[in-house]
């Protein structure tokens, strides 16, 4: 390279510097200005930088000056094209941002965006993150308002389903004090059924806010399914009897899970209640455990009928009863208190211990599936 090809390069450079300075310095000045500004002096800018190159080599090369305008006026031409079209695509810009701004207003009234595909793509993952933000945010109402609702649900039940035992005890007891008891035994025996019922209700209502106060501790151990499913079928069978129900179950053979005994044990019992408590006479309740890819899967199937698809998503949700059919098709005093907790406790163990629960129709009946990590 020539020394004058050296020196016009370094003259060009000299000058677009220059002019870059400038321009970042205008920039700066215009930074909490409109986007159509800091358009106009990046256009600027740019043909200002070759402009200011082509002058100052133009000097070098001594043009006459005819040459000399015709360059001033190709540069200035160009200079006025580039910023016309900064504005056109500045004016595009801030229109595309205005109706993304009235989205998010609205957003932050309605709590709903809808993102519309225009303007450049960040604007358009911008709209795409603000509309997931806002399904994710209805879930969540959507959530608290069942919540609130099952509290409401909750201390109606609660309410119900203790007011009516202690009414009952307290007719017992002024019965045996006025000497008006017939069969006093009988009395006594039924006073202390009404009381387990009592205690079960407030081991429930223990239970659960520990775990909705996230209290819950589990002490994980490894433990032989089988024998758990043993012990589980050995506590229901009575009531099963009672109610002519047929329970059974079949766990493969040495399946070992890691979970916290008293936890799972809970899990069973109240799956197994649940079940026997809306399996008419003469049906059957069966539960089953195998090793499956995910881990441990353990169910309980029943014959209760199956469940609406309406009520499906709300089964494991605070003091659900389901319909009034369902829900009185075995005597409490059998079957155990029904004030809706058992599987909202169910759901809290095995959520505890990493697992999942879920619920759906089979044949004629329901197929509760618990999965437990291996």
């Amino acid at each position: 390279m020539s020394s004058d090809q050296v020196q016009i390069v370094l003259v060009a450079i000299a000058a677009a510097l220059v002019v870059g300075a400038v321009g970042l310095l205008a920039a700066w000045g215009v930074r909490h200005r409109s986007i159509r500004w800091q358009m106009s002096v990046v256009a600027v800018v740019g043909v200002a930088a070759v402009l200011a190159g082509v002058l100052a080599t133009a000097q070098l090369m001594f043009l006459s000056a005819h040459d000399f305008q015709v360059v001033v006026v190709v540069g200035a031409a160009a200079g006025a094209v580039s910023l016309g079209v900064a504005l056109v695509v500045a004016a595009a810009v801030r229109r595309w941002s205005e109706r993304l701004r009235v989205e998010a207003r609205r957003f932050g009234t309605d709590g709903v965006f809808v993102a519309e595909r225009h303007g450049p793509a960040e604007l358009q993952e911008l709209a795409e993150e603000l509309a997931r933000t806002s399904e994710r945010l209805e879930e969540s109402r959507l959530r608290e308002a069942r919540l609130e609702g099952s509290r409401r649900e909750l201390v109606s039940w609660v309410s119900h389903d203790l007011r009516t035992p202690l009414a009952g005890i307290r007719a017992m007891a002024e019965a045996l004090e006025d000497g008006l008891a017939t069969d006093p035994a009988r009395y006594h025996h039924q006073m202390r059924l009404e009381v387990d019922r009592m205690a079960r209700m407030v081991d429930d209502l223990f239970e659960l806010s520990r775990i909705q106060a996230g209290a819950l501790r589990v002490s994980v151990e490894r433990l032989v399914l089988g024998d758990l499913v043993s012990e589980a079928i050995a506590g229901a069978d009575p009531v099963a009897q009672a109610r002519q129900v047929r329970l059974g179950g079949s766990v493969e053979q040495g399946l070992e899970v890691h979970a916290d005994p008293a936890g799972l044990s809970r899990v069973l019992s109240n799956l197994v209640m649940n079940a026997i408590r809306h399996t008419p006479a003469d049906g059957t309740v069966e539960i089953r455990g195998r090793a499956v890819p995910e881990g441990v899967e353990l169910t309980v199937v029943d014959e209760c009928g199956g469940i609406s698809d309406q009520d499906l998503p709300r089964v494991f949700d605070l003091a659900w009863q389901g319909s009034r059919a369902r829900a009185t098709t075995v005597d409490d005093a059998v079957a155990g208190p029904g004030a809706g907790l058992g599987l909202a406790i169910v759901r809290g163990i095995v959520e505890a211990h990493s697992g999942t629960v879920e619920v759906a129709n089979q044949h004629d009946g329901c197929r509760f599936r618990v999965l437990l990590p291996a």
